[in-house]
């Protein structure tokens, strides 16, 4: 279908004002064509516009719009249809998904788009010169790439796919070009490790500050890998000794560089219990959804939290978690309980579903979370993090809901920002309950 759906209408907006409606398609801005949001951001800019608006009987209309400024149309649209990804990459975690998940987890996507939007991660290795020019002429930046390897012949095999272009040959263009990048390498112990990341980490430090940061990340391994590649987990010895080599290196590109550059992911400290560089290591945080400076700055923020925490109504709560991060939030709690007279108690969730070796937090199932909490004692209220729910879905990755979720527990839940200052809000709403 051409143009972009028309999924909300906001109230008061000139949209409204112009009987636009949900459901209606807008084709083209002053001539434009239209085949994504990108392009609506990009030509919706001037303050006249002509809109071409398509009807869902067929009928077209021409809208003529003379606007102040910046003031918003008050069009939303549908979500795009990303672009699906043709790697089969050896690490792939769609690969190692077991059935009955929600069914957008199994869909890998693999586009340029999304990655400027949302921060989404790609490879571009399914790009061509259409969608570079377009990335440049239109300056599409940041944008998010998984380099894993500059050494072609090793990206190929770390990719499962042949034939695609050099990431570094794509790069250095953008890099001309002046897009933002910010990088990530998955590492798998034994093929993308030791001589090939150090020559990944260079050549991607020789595009600085184009490429602003380098994300390094263990690679994630579940139970569900039957018929994959056999691939060797970050063990914690592995792990202490890879802080070791490569801390001081971190440390050494943030000089040379006049910026922190390469970030090592926190899993990596947590597995080894080497302690945490500084949080000012970390610069502005560019790298904390992959998770990078996660614990840094929830410790950071953790001490403030107690400063000002203050003793009132005595309450139990249990806090769920996963295991990674399970030592930190148990040392804040016991904080805050000293410090509220409430009692906290933090609760470990073992991965069922995925296998011992996932530990993090936002991989956590609401099936996970009713086995583990079996036999214990929940007290008043039982906190979520939301990181384990699909956001604006309120659902588990096993689909289990927040509401499903109360009822096996036979207590309030309460979903809460995983931080410090969620937990303390949280506090304060189960004592109000």
């Amino acid at each position: 279908m051409e143009g972009l759906l028309v999924d909300y209408i906001q109230p008061g907006s000139i949209a409204e004002e112009l009987e636009i409606e949900a459901g209606d398609r807008l084709v083209a801005i002053n001539g434009q064509r239209l085949r994504d949001i990108i392009d609506f951001t990009f030509y919706a800019d001037d303050e006249e516009l002509v809109l071409e608006i398509l009807k869902p009987s067929g009928e077209r209309w021409e809208a003529e719009i003379e606007r102040d400024g910046d003031e918003p149309l008050g069009l939303v649209f549908a979500p795009p249809h990303p672009t699906q990804c043709g790697n089969k990459c050896v690490f792939c975690f769609v690969h190692q998904l077991p059935r009955g998940l929600r069914p957008p987890l199994y869909v890998k996507d693999e586009d340029y788009r999304l990655s400027f939007l949302y921060g989404n991660y790609v490879t571009l290795s399914n790009i061509g010169r259409d969608e570079l020019d377009r990335i440049i002429a239109q300056r599409l930046s940041p944008l998010y790439i998984s380099v894993h390897a500059t050494n072609p012949v090793l990206r190929e095999k770390l990719l499962g796919r042949s034939e695609i272009l050099p990431i570094l040959d794509i790069m250095r263009e953008l890099a001309a070009a002046r897009i933002v990048m910010h990088t990530q390498v998955v590492l798998c112990p034994g093929l993308n490790d030791e001589e090939e990341l150090a020559r990944t980490v260079q050549d991607l430090a020789d595009l600085h500050p184009s490429v602003q940061s380098l994300a390094v990340v263990p690679v994630g391994l579940t139970k569900h890998r039957k018929g994959l590649p056999v691939l060797e987990p970050v063990s914690a010895d592995y792990a202490g000794a890879f802080i070791r080599q490569w801390q001081p290196e971190a440390d050494r590109f943030a000089r040379e560089l006049g910026a922190p550059f390469l970030f090592l992911a926190d899993e990596f400290y947590i597995k080894s219990g080497i302690p945490f560089p500084p949080l000012e290591s970390y610069g502005d945080l560019p790298q904390i959804e992959n998770g990078i400076g996660m614990i840094p700055l929830f410790l950071d923020e953790a001490a403030h939290v107690l400063k000002r925490a203050r003793k009132g109504k005595p309450v139990t709560i249990t806090v769920v978690t996963g295991e990674s991060p399970y030592s930190y939030l148990t040392e804040f709690l016991d904080g805050l309980s000293v410090r509220t007279g409430a009692a906290f108690r933090a609760v470990a969730v073992r991965n069922r579903l995925f296998g011992a070796s996932v530990t993090v937090t936002g991989l956590v199932c609401g099936g996970d979370i009713v086995e583990e909490l079996k036999g214990v004692e929940l007290g008043d209220a039982v906190l979520v993090p939301d990181v384990m729910l699909k956001e604006g879905e309120g659902v588990f990755l096993d689909n289990m809901s927040v509401e499903q979720l109360r009822e096996a527990l036979g207590v309030p839940v309460v979903v809460v920002e995983s931080t410090p200052s969620g937990i303390a809000g949280a506090l304060r709403q189960v004592r109000s309950m």
